[in-house]
This record gives C-alpha cells, sequence and structure tokens, in this order.
C-alpha cells in the first residue's frame, strides 16, 4: 500500500533542523509540492537563503534515508532549493494581463480531456460535488486534475485539506499540490486564507491564463475546472482559449435555480462548448432519524429540464449533513463509502463509460 501524505509529513517531522529557533520541515513550513505516485515521492525542501540551503543538505539526506524505510515507499526524490537575499515569495506574479497567444482554443498540455463545472447561481454545491467527483473518478483510477478557477472565490484548498504555497523553480513553472490522488491548483494557495482577490477583468483572464498554461499538471486522463457562477469574463476566456470536452451543469431542483442554469446553458450553447449532461444536487433528503424522505428543494426538475433540451441527466446527489461536514474538514465524502458516495461513485463511473473522463 501507497504511504500516505500524513505519514510522510510525520515522518518528516521528526527530523530536527540545524537552524536557529530549531524546529523541523514541518513546523517551519519548508515542505513544498509534495506528491505521491504509488510508491514514489518526490518533494521540494524551500530554504530562505544558500546559507540555509547549505546547512539543510544533511536534513535532505536524513529525509530521504527515513523515507525510503517506511512501507510501501519504492522511490524518494528530494530537491533542496534557496531563495537569494530577496523576500521569500517566488518572483511568479498570479494575475497579470493576458499575454497573446494563437488564435483559436488551444489545448493543455499532457492533459486528455478538460471538463468545466459550472452553474447559473452560486449555492448549488458546485464546488462540493467538483472535488468529489475528482475524488470519485481517482477512486476508479483516472488520472485527475482539479483548477479552482473561481478566482474571488476559491474554495477547493480547503474542500480538499490542501496547504502551503505551490513551488515555483524557475518563477514561471507552477508545481501544483497533491490531495486525495488529485493533482490540485487553485489561487487560493497563492494567497492568504482570508485575503481577498481584489481584480479588474484582465487581470482575471491573466490568472485563468496562468493557471491553465503554467501549471505543470503532468500527464492527467481528466481535468475538472470549478468555474464561479453566472456568465462572466472566466467562462467567457475558458470556452474560447481553451479545447474543452464539454461542460457539466450543475443545479438544485427548484425552479430558481433552473431560471439561471437555462442561461448557464444558453451561453454555453452561443460558445459552442458541447454540454455534457445537468445534475439535480440537493435532490433528497432522508431523515437520519426516522428514514423519511423530503424534497426541500423540489425533486426532478433538472431530469425534467434536461429531458426539454435533449440534453443527458447524469444522475441525482443527495442532501445531507455529512456532505457539509466532510467539505469543511477536508476529507470529500466520496473517499468513504454510503448512499452518497455511492451516487458520486455512479457519476464518476457514468462519465468514464461514456469517454468523457
Amino acid at each position: 500500500m501507497a504511504p500516505t501524505r500524513e505519514r510522510i509529513l510525520a515522518e518528516l517531522a521528526r527530523i530536527e533542523l540545524p537552524l536557529p529557533g530549531g524546529g523541523s520541515l514541518v513546523s517551519r513550513d519548508l515542505v513544498r509540492a509534495l506528491t505521491i505516485e504509488g510508491g514514489q515521492v518526490r518533494f521540494v525542501i524551500e530554504a530562505d537563503s544558500p546559507e540555509t540551503a547549505r546547512a539543510l543538505d544533511p536534513v535532505r539526506a536524513r529525509a530521504e534515508t527515513l523515507l525510503r524505510a517506511l512501507p510501501g515507499v519504492t522511490a524518494v526524490q528530494v530537491v533542496l532549493t534557496a531563495h537569494g537575499p530577496a523576500p521569500k515569495a517566488p518572483s511568479l506574479k498570479i494575475g497579470q494581463h493576458p499575454t497573446p497567444r494563437p488564435a483559436g482554443p488551444q489545448a493543455v498540455s499532457g492533459v486528455d480531456r478538460i471538463l468545466a463545472i459550472a452553474s447559473g447561481k452560486g449555492g448549488v454545491g458546485k464546488s462540493t460535488l467538483s472535488s468529489n467527483l475528482a475524488v470519485a473518478l481517482a477512486r476508479q483510477g483516472r488520472r485527475v486534475g482539479l483548477l479552482d478557477a473561481d478566482i474571488y472565490g476559491p474554495s477547493q484548498p480547503r474542500m480538499m485539506n490542501a496547504h502551503g504555497r505551490p513551488a515555483s523553480p524557475d518563477g514561471k513553472t507552477i508545481i501544483p499540490l497533491q490531495a486525495h490522488g488529485v493533482t490540485l491548483m487553485s489561487i487560493g494557495l497563492m494567497l492568504k486564507e482570508d485575503e481577498a482577490v481584489i481584480w479588474r477583468g484582465p487581470m482575471i483572464m491573466g490568472a485563468l491564463q496562468q493557471l491553465l498554461g503554467q501549471v505543470d499538471w503532468g500527464r492527467l486522463d481528466v481535468l475538472l475546472i470549478d468555474l464561479p457562477p453566472g456568465t462572466g469574463d472566466i467562462q467567457l476566456t475558458l470556452c474560447q482559449r481553451t479545447q474543452l470536452t464539454g461542460a457539466i451543469v450543475v443545479s438544485t431542483p427548484q425552479d430558481i435555480a433552473l431560471l439561471d442554469a437555462r442561461k448557464a446553458i444558453d451561453m454555453f450553447a452561443k460558445l459552442k462548448t458541447p454540454i455534457l449532461g445537468l445534475v439535480e444536487n440537493m435532490s433528497t433528503y432522508v431523515c437520519p432519524n426516522c428514514g423519511h424522505e423530503a424534497h426541500l428543494f423540489g425533486h426532478g426538475g433538472v431530469a425534467a429540464e434536461a429531458a426539454r433540451l435533449g440534453l443527458p441527466f447524469l444522475g441525482e446527489i443527495p442532501l445531507a449533513l455529512e456532505v457539509r461536514q466532510a467539505g469543511d474538514a477536508g476529507t470529500p465524502i466520496a473517499l468513504g463509502d454510503g448512499p452518497v458516495a455511492d451516487a458520486f461513485a455512479r457519476l464518476a463511473a457514468r462519465l468514464v463509460a461514456g469517454g468523457m473522463a
């Protein structure tokens, strides 16, 4: 069995640093770009100066020795990097104006399929569905990436329990993080958790261009893009400049949500982006005490809308307290078992069977 991220960090926390103030690689937040692929473990130790890096070379060797001794570890690669006397943050800047690119939609290197997860309005559970669908696809053996494209309200770092600033060894390439078997990138990883993004449209479009084109995604079967709600700059830029496999539209069954979902569907149609299907979220609530089934937001509205428009209906996701609790804890419910996890597994299986993921 492959080692877990938690086990790797626990081992690294045992190594005391030969630095003023002591501490460990973990407590001093020096570990970057930790990836675990099968039994292969790779990460970067990021020192604040060349002098500190030289002092940490024995720590690098010690870390490799400790990790190689763990059950399931077949290879360990630790890279030691250092910043100069400049501030610790890399020279990479997110949020520049877009740079000129070839006309027309472009592919993302190494990525076979790109699915946009969209909604016409906020509050319908689109980000929750994105994180759980990514995990469900990974559990079915797919190589999955998740891009949090909600620049103003990034939530995937919390929902996927991803911490630490992504490394950028050359100030251009961005090394994404790994969480629950998913390759993850979000603007939220580049900011403090409570720091607002106050950008105009061109900076937003430039940031999306960077998050797609400068991230080293590796080889992926599918990249899910968690879009912000609505039909604004991010959606327009993505559809016009990226080769999308298609879009999945998420809505609750109530009429108000469906009004906005129709606008999202109309937008994708006008931008000639295929609609892969619709998902009804918060479809059914089952009381954990008495087993009574209730439809707090209605039921079947999304399936009826899909039939009316001639679009595939991909499935229903129940409304359950544990979904919220799992998202807040950073452990998507699709990681476990039960009716909700099964619903996400069925959705993932349908996408895989249909060649969409």
